[in-house]
């Protein structure tokens, strides 16, 4: 049987971090390195930093799960925050596991935007829309990223029939309409999107795949 010191020890939780979509803000971590560590319960405070209390997240307390969500919590996307874990397995307390400073502004990952395709003759228009922000204006609609953000759009065309893997860059810029022309009849294509973040020169992933035939 483990001593009390040594149970606190292996039920510590492991890499503490914050994860964050369009400010979506998760917190997640690993259990301990003891076999036991996974049958152990969890609980998660937070703070911003500078402040010298820690605030008790109660959805994430004494909790079965590695995951926390503290969208709500990181709200004020300007200001870091610390988060921090700790574990319990039969009445032993681990200590606390702390995260990295987070700060939402600088560190959340921007999502591609929704990309609608329609076609006439031998063109493509694109229609881009921003990602949205879990923030809601005071009518209940989401706000969108660009509200926080300049954000520009990559727009890359697939031909599928010469490569379905070679994504051609057709436009770059601000607008939410591109127009694609002198394609050919008949052939099928993909437009794919990016959101990229000069100021951070940060980039998104592709947007899902949007295919129609001329």
């Amino acid at each position: 049987v483990l001593k009390n010191q040594d149970l606190q020890d292996s039920i510590k939780p492991q890499k503490v971090e914050f994860h964050s979509l369009n400010f979506n803000t998760t917190l997640h971590w690993q259990p301990g390195w003891a076999r036991e560590a996974r049958d152990a319960l969890y609980f998660v405070q937070y703070k911003v930093y500078g402040q010298s209390t820690w605030q008790n997240k109660d959805n994430c307390w004494g909790i079965p799960s590695h995951v926390c969500d503290l969208t709500h919590e990181t709200s004020d996307i300007q200001e870091p925050y610390y988060g921090r874990v700790r574990a319990t397995l039969a009445g032993v307390y681990s200590n606390w596991s702390l995260s990295c400073r987070f700060t939402p502004w600088r560190e959340t990952m921007i999502g591609p935007p929704m990309v609608t395709v329609l076609h006439r003759n031998k063109s493509i228009t694109v229609k881009l829309q921003a990602p949205h922000s879990p923030y809601k204006r005071k009518r209940g609609s989401k706000i969108t990223m660009t509200n926080y953000y300049d954000l520009l759009y990559q727009v890359f065309i697939i031909n599928n029939l010469l490569d379905e893997q070679h994504r051609v860059l057709v436009y770059e810029g601000k607008d939410k309409v591109i127009k694609i022309q002198d394609l050919r009849p008949g052939v099928s294509y993909c437009i794919v999107a990016k959101t990229y973040v000069p100021m951070l020169d940060r980039i998104s992933a592709y947007s899902s795949r949007q295919c129609t035939v001329l």
